[in-house]
């Protein structure tokens, strides 16, 4: 039968079951759509390596034998539409079947299960072998239980796959290592060059400019430094291994100006679009300490599995359980716009304006970055959901829906409610300078929580607790911060809710 197969972006999944067999009745499609680049303003860093990856990836098909037609932004039979080329192409070629992988993105399985149902044939749709639970197994793993806890799917997980686990019970003699992976990176701590990938994108910058596509972000057209193959990837994995996992676990929570990407791993690029898949980075990086424990601290070990196995499934999870009405979650009712200097960097709050700016020039924050810093700041200034969604989702390589909404609605925003968090995660300057390095060098006093250069992040903390007493003074993880909010007089209350306000009203001009 003479069968189209659908392949998107972030599904190179070079062992998929697909490719075992080569058939000349059997086509692969691959697209560059228009619809795909304007749902949101996405970093350039991003589109490129997309387009990248996806055309090594025909190129790799092709190199097995295989049948693909791969539509470039400016093919002239590129309607730009998902659905709009599938039916043209039926249409032309004389398929007689149409088959697709499942979508990680709610949009796009909409678009697909609907288009399956219209068209003149058969349609299958199929799994993308690639993550460790199926798309409803959190739902049914909580069901009839009031609160959902990552740390009691994370131990199923373990279990599961038998992950650091030994004779039933967890490797070190308990599950989560968490406490010791927390500490501030003393200054001059070598911190070892990130591995990087030099490729000339100047041909596909070009092509953006040439159809008009609107990006954010910056980028040496010379040097592209993301990996987008396989065999570059597995490469980022084991420079990961073998020049930063030792010093991972201790310091993946520090921000410092030293370095952008420390001694973090960079590969969720790689995962997201299925170039890496999950079990086989947890194996490596178990194995490598399982040959040799005293290589490196199990708390980094245990750590950084703890992101993939746990985390990023339950994450996924999440989404699935909640979708399409987790998008539309605003627990605080904030509705704020970004301030334009998150689109630039330009901003005297130090910590805000590195990783703004890291993350323009790179396309990358580390998980501390993003919670801590630009989640933070848009959550105590009152930033809509949606406002702080649109730019997550736009400026990170690795962000997917299903992967970035849970993160910033969730965890970062506590938009949900506490699906994802059991509090909010908000933060004053203390935790900044605890943490980093980044208020030695700033224009604002991080001691300060009233004065002309008193950091915005001291009131408005304070402020954030007090307009949202009635929402949160009864959070057991909150009940400290009102007992010590409530022993300060109204006089001194009221000079900090003060400043708060003007910075609220000056956000442009912090």
């Amino acid at each position: 039968m003479k069968t189209l197969r659908l392949i998107l972006g972030d599904q190179l999944n070079h062992h998929h079951s697909w490719y075992n067999q080569v058939s000349k009745d059997t086509t692969y499609l691959m697209m560059e759509m228009g619809q795909e680049l304007t749902y949101t303003t996405h970093h350039i860093q991003k589109v490129v390596a997309f387009f990248l990856a996806m055309r090594k990836f025909s190129d790799h098909l092709k190199e097995q034998g295989h049948q693909v037609t791969y539509l470039k932004l400016d093919d002239p039979g590129n309607t730009q539409n998902l659905e709009k080329n599938i039916r043209l192409l039926i249409e032309k070629e004389g398929f007689e079947k149409f088959e697709f992988q499942l979508p990680d993105e709610w949009r796009l399985d909409e678009q697909l299960t609907k288009l399956a149902v219209q068209l003149p044939v058969e349609a299958e749709s199929f799994s993308t072998e690639h993550f460790l639970t199926s798309r409803d197994e959190l739902s049914r793993f909580f069901k009839g239980k009031k609160q959902l806890l990552m740390e009691s799917f994370y131990r199923m997980m373990r279990q599961k796959h038998d992950v650091l686990m030994e004779h039933g019970d967890p490797v070190g003699g308990q599950w989560n290592f968490d406490h010791d992976n927390r500490k501030k990176m003393p200054k001059g701590t070598f911190v070892p060059a990130p591995m990087t990938f030099d490729k000339d994108v100047s041909e596909i910058i070009s092509l953006l400019d040439s159809k008009g596509v609107k990006t954010i972000g910056r980028i040496d057209p010379d040097h592209f430094i993301w990996p987008v193959t396989r065999e570059e990837s597995l490469e980022l994995l084991a420079f990961f291994i073998d020049e930063c996992l030792p010093w991972f676990g201790a310091y993946q929570d520090a921000m410092t100006t030293e370095g952008w990407s420390l001694f973090h791993s960079r590969i969720s690029f790689a995962l997201n679009a299925k170039l890496l898949s999950p079990l086989e980075v947890i194996q490596r990086v178990a194995s490598t300490w399982r040959a040799d424990p005293d290589y490196a601290p199990l708390s980094a070990v245990e750590g950084f599995i703890r992101q993939i196995l746990g985390w990023r499934e339950y994450m996924r999870g999440i989404y699935w359980k909640y979708m399409p009405a987790y998008a539309q979650k605003n627990f605080f009712g904030h509705e704020r716009k970004l301030p334009s200097w998150f689109w630039n960097g330009k901003t005297r709050m130090k910590c805000l304006a590195h990783s703004i700016g890291q993350s323009l020039d790179h396309a990358y924050a580390h998980h501390i970055q993003r919670l801590m810093v630009t989640g933070n700041f848009a959550l105590l200034a009152g930033i809509a959901p949606d406002e702080v969604d649109q730019w997550y989702l736009g400026i990170y390589i690795d962000a997917i829906e299903w992967v970035e909404i849970t993160n910033t609605r969730g965890m970062s925003q506590f938009a949900d409610g506490g699906i994802v968090a059991t509090k909010p995660y908000v933060a004053s300057a203390n935790y900044m300078h605890k943490m980093g390095h980044y208020c030695s060098s700033c224009a604002y006093d991080h001691k300060k929580k009233t004065g002309q250069d008193a950091c915005p992040l001291n009131s408005l903390y304070w402020d954030f607790i007090e307009r949202n007493r009635n929402k949160l003074s009864k959070n057991p993880r909150m009940s400290m911060m009102y007992r010590l909010w409530d022993k300060n007089s109204p006089e001194n209350q009221n000079l900090v809710l003060e400043q708060a306000a003007y910075y609220m009203n000056h956000l442009e001009e912090l």
